[in-house]
């Protein structure tokens, strides 16, 4: 077997490759991340590598029951909230909604599949994913899915500090799946917890949205929402475990759902 077939990497292929191995059932896998602050003890490109980190074990696991093919990295997405950093990288909304549009245009010319996962390895991508799903499947004929893997860490029990960006989940995730990457002494730095009622009312109340920033007093410490120091590699596994899990059963869905 090829190194190409062994990765199920699109990039990797041949041009006359693509039509002998892909075929209208196979399934598109795009990692979506973002260039955006996480802190003083997680690097700017974190959702990057998680979202990566987390198709490639997809596409390990699933790869050959459901004939799936890791498409090139998107790593510079919709990170308005995070702009006050230094580092932060963001397109505006229009600059997303057009570059995806693009993208869709492109693989429904370029690529004989028609089933496409993405997976969003940033939170502040996700009302834009969800809408622009939508037009992905009515303008290009795309049999579309978006799998948020921070979603499968679970929310944060009654009275604990809620994991909202860089914290304890996050940390965990890349503790499993990048721990070289994690400045991990520079966790003692962050010393104000948020204020538990104003992340509730500002971010986690579904009843009303706040243009929020991860620089808002009383909702974050040095860019953070959460308990980084809490953060453990076994915690992350599990997390990493369940993803992995789960995508199988998503995968199937989408192969089942009426095209477009």
């Amino acid at each position: 077997m090829t190194p190409a077939a062994s990765a199920r990497l699109i990039g990797e292929l041949t041009f006359p490759e693509v039509s002998k191995r892909l075929s209208a059932t196979s399934i598109l896998c795009l990692p979506i991340g973002s260039i955006e602050q996480h802190g003083p003890h997680l690097p700017l490109n974190t959702d990057a590598v998680l979202a990566e980190g987390m198709t490639r074990l997809i596409v390990a696991r699933w790869g050959d029951t459901y004939d799936l093919w890791q498409l090139p990295t998107i790593s510079i997405s919709l990170a308005r909230e995070h702009e006050w950093a230094p580092g932060t990288l963001s397109l505006s909304v229009a600059g997303m909604t057009a570059y995806l549009h693009d993208l869709g245009r492109t693989i429904a010319k370029s690529l004989p599949a028609r089933n496409l996962m993405i997976v969003n390895g940033h939170g502040g991508n996700r009302g834009i994913l969800e809408a622009l799903a939508h037009e992905l499947r009515a303008d290009y004929g795309l049999n579309v899915c978006i799998l948020h893997p921070a979603s499968f860490a679970g929310a944060a029990a009654d009275g604990a500090v809620p994991e909202i960006h860089g914290g304890k989940n996050e940390t965990s995730m890349m503790l499993a799946i990048a721990p070289h990457l994690v400045r991990w002494e520079q966790t003692a730095s962050l010393k104000n917890p948020p204020d538990v009622d104003k992340v509730r009312s500002t971010i986690l109340q579904r009843g009303v949205s706040w243009p929020w920033t991860s620089d808002e007093k009383g909702l974050f410490d040095t860019g953070i929402g959460g308990d980084p120091a809490a953060a453990t590699a076994e915690f992350g596994q599990q997390i990493v475990e369940r993803v992995v899990k789960a995508a199988g059963a998503v995968l199937k869905q989408l192969l089942q759902r009426p095209r477009a």
